[in-house]
C-alpha cells in the first residue's frame, strides 16, 4: 500500500523556479527603487534649503537696495509710499528679529536713536545674508 503513494519531489518544478526568480527580481527592484527614492528625497531637501536661502538673500538685498536708495541717500523726508514699500519689504522677509530692528528704527524719537536703529538694522541684515 505504501508503494502506491507518490514520492515527494526533491527538486522544484520549472514553474516554481520561474515564480521564485520573478519574485526575487521584483523584491530587488523594489529595494533599489526605495533606495533611489530616499536618495532623491534627500537631494530635494538640500535643493529646497538652498532655494530658501537664496530667496532670503534676494529679499534682504532688495530691502537693502530700497533702504539705501530711499532712506540713506534721501535728502528729504521719506514719503509715505516709500515707507510703505520699506515696511512691506521687511515684513515679506518673515524674520521677527529683522522686524524688531525695523520697528526700533522707525519708533526712534531722537537722532541718536535713529542712528543706533540704522546701525542695528544694517548689521542684522548683513548677518542674514548667507553664502
Amino acid at each position: 500500500m505504501l508503494e502506491n503513494l507518490p514520492r515527494p519531489k526533491r527538486y522544484p518544478d520549472k514553474k516554481t523556479i520561474i515564480i521564485s526568480v520573478v519574485i526575487l527580481i521584483l523584491v530587488a527592484l523594489s529595494a533599489l527603487l526605495g533606495v533611489g527614492y530616499f536618495l532623491q528625497y534627500q537631494e530635494t531637501q538640500k535643493i529646497q534649503a538652498e532655494l530658501s536661502k537664496q530667496k532670503l538673500n534676494a529679499g534682504v538685498i532688495n530691502f537693502l537696495d530700497l533702504f539705501i536708495g530711499k532712506v540713506l541717500k534721501s535728502q528729504t523726508e521719506v514719503s509715505f509710499d516709500d515707507r510703505l514699500k520699506l515696511e512691506n519689504a521687511i515684513r515679506n522677509l518673515n524674520d521677527p528679529d529683522l522686524l524688531a530692528k525695523w520697528e526700533a528704527f522707525t519708533n526712534a524719537t531722537d537722532q541718536q536713536g535713529v542712528q543706533i536703529g540704522v546701525e542695528n538694522l544694517l548689521e542684522a541684515l548683513v548677518k542674514k545674508i548667507s553664502y
